[in-house]
């Protein structure tokens, strides 16, 4: 699994499968969107307004990339 930080926008992007594949997402909810891949296997999950909903000291590393 990958963490991805962008602090400029507070958004949070855990990869689960390091395979670049063709992917669709679904929004569960104002803040999380849930990527899938082959076989509706879930691949990422994108976190908006991060620093709100997760502790973000508690996921280290973090690989911090401006988009």
């Amino acid at each position: 699994m990958k963490i991805y930080f962008d602090s400029k926008n507070d958004l949070l992007y855990l990869r689960f499968d390091a395979e670049k594949q063709a992917v669709t997402n679904m929004r569960l909810n104002e803040d999380i969107v849930v990527d899938f891949g082959e076989n509706e296997k879930i691949v990422g999950m994108e976190i908006l307004n991060a620093s709100r909903l997760v502790n973000l000291k508690e996921l280290l590393p973090v690989i911090s990339e401006v988009v």
